[in-house]
């Protein structure tokens, strides 16, 4: 079973809480404002579930919350590691900060999370981005109002990147933007060591929340409003194996629907090797767990799966989404999707293009292969050009894209229960919200409505949403 980080250690951050608070007192006083902090989040849900602990901590400790970098007295960048592109914005971000740091010296920027967790990031960033004044990693997140305090104090860059030592850390302060709807880590670490991921390495192993932790977390979120709760782990099927008590997440997804108050239950993500037929059948007997099901299949020639260290075949995995559809009725299906892995042939990417079209997945998450430094697939060389990669990427998306059209088409004349997230991005005269197998579902309503849950008649299909009126 994970240890847990001691009351001691949580006694002393609670202690630079109230440093920091006290301290953020006397500069409102003096200032005649609050001191202003800005988080930004790249990457994960696991990543947006850290950041809420981030900001829970900020505003215990006094800080009040800004968009804007210019008049932000502390900075928080929470960042990924799983593509390139994701550590070049960060770069790109810190270079901004540094015209705005000269113009306001106390200005705190931070960098944390899991790109951070590699030492030659965290190197480069003090080397090239000398303005930073605090990088923690992954696993010294609830050390964060010492570190704060400290980087306030000193004039020298505080860096913790310590790796982890398999702790877990309870009862941290959260902050969510959302009242209805809320993610909960049941899990943290991965030990499957795919050859193409870094997760494992910043991450660490596996390490699973108590049962009592969990749902003692999903009673008090229900009785603050909360009424779809989302469990998170980067694989959820691996839950339970390292408790001392025989428990797994099947078990664990049926105590949380036994919840009352509870309306919805999600979950991401899952492994395919690891799915169970005991968790399908959980799925199709619990009345609050969504009939959805996210399981990322990465390629489709047992080629590329071997090299990717997956641990299933392109048959296994369609026997598995074979046995969930016949269990679950109009089931919702996505993926996850690499294309252009280095050994990738043309022929190994046809096998992908097999896959989609076998399951006919509702929605799928697409990626170009990113080479991470420090994993096995780094080391190899690529069979394809980069032109080919591209190409492959445009007709995944084309035949995808067909798919995900035909099957929004059968909601149309359906009723689906929405929860309303609120005013449409496009349309500020349209509401917005998402039903059971988590569609995109736009519609005219009062603003009234946002946070409820209604019946919503799709009249309309597009590729990435659906359009309806209420009931």
């Amino acid at each position: 079973m994970a240890k847990l980080i001691t009351e001691e250690q949580l006694a002393a951050e609670r202690g630079f809480i109230i440093k920091l608070k006290e301290e953020n007192m006397r500069y409102a006083a003096q200032n005649g404002r609050p001191r202003l902090a800005l988080t930004e989040t790249y990457g994960c849900q696991q990543n947006e579930n850290d950041t809420e602990r981030i900001r829970g901590m900020l505003f215990e400790a006094g800080f009040e919350f800004t968009d804007d970098a210019k008049i932000a007295d502390v900075v928080i960048y929470n960042t990924c590691a799983v593509r390139e592109n994701a550590e070049q914005k960060v770069f790109g971000r810190l270079g901004i900060l540094k015209h705005i740091k000269e113009e306001r010296r106390d200005m705190i920027i931070a960098v944390c999370g899991c790109m951070v967790q590699q030492e030659h990031i965290t190197e480069k960033i003090k080397s090239v981005h000398e303005h930073v004044d605090l990088v923690f990693g992954t696993h010294a997140l609830y050390k964060m109002p010492e570190l704060l305090y400290k980087a306030m104090h000193q004039k020298k860059t505080v860096v913790d990147i310590e790796p982890s030592d398999g702790a877990i850390a309870e009862d941290i302060p959260i902050l969510r933007d959302d009242s209805k709807k809320a993610w909960v880590s049941v899990m943290y670490g991965c030990n499957n060591f795919c050859s193409y991921c870094i997760v494992p390495y910043v991450r660490g192993r596996e390490r699973s929340r108590t049962p009592e932790a969990v749902l003692n977390e999903v009673k008090e979120l229900v009785k603050n409003g909360c009424t779809e709760i989302a469990l998170l782990g980067q694989n959820v099927n691996s839950y339970g194996k390292d408790l001392d008590i025989d428990i797994d997440f099947a078990d664990l997804m049926r105590m949380v629907n036994e919840i009352e108050g509870v309306e919805r239950i999600r979950f991401m993500t899952s492994h395919p090797k690891d799915l169970s037929d005991k968790l399908i059948q959980t799925i199709a007997e619990c009345d609050k767990v969504c009939k959805q099901l996210h399981l990322p299949f990465q390629a489709g020639s047992d080629n590329i799966l071997k090299q990717m260290n997956r641990k299933y075949t392109k048959a296994e995995y369609l026997e598995k989404i074979e046995k969930a559809k016949k269990a679950i009725p109009n089931l919702s299906l996505s993926t996850d999707v690499i294309v252009g892995f280095p050994t990738e042939t043309n022929e190994d990417f046809e096998e992908t293009l097999d896959v989609l079209r076998q399951v006919e997945f509702d929605n799928i998450f697409s990626f170009i292969y990113s080479r991470r430094e420090g994993t096995p697939a780094a080391k190899l060389d690529f069979v394809l050009s980069e032109e080919e990669i591209h190409s492959n990427f445009n007709r995944l998306l084309e035949v995808q894209n067909e798919i995900s059209k035909r099957k929004n088409e059968e909601y149309v004349g359906r009723i689906e229960r929405v929860l309303v997230d609120g005013v449409s991005k496009n349309d500020e005269s349209t509401l917005s919200g998402r039903c059971d197998s988590s569609k995109i579902v736009n519609f005219k309503g009062d603003k009234s409505l946002i946070g409820k849950y209604i019946d919503v008649k799709i009249t309309e299909a597009h590729t990435w949403s659906l359009n309806g009126e209420t009931v």
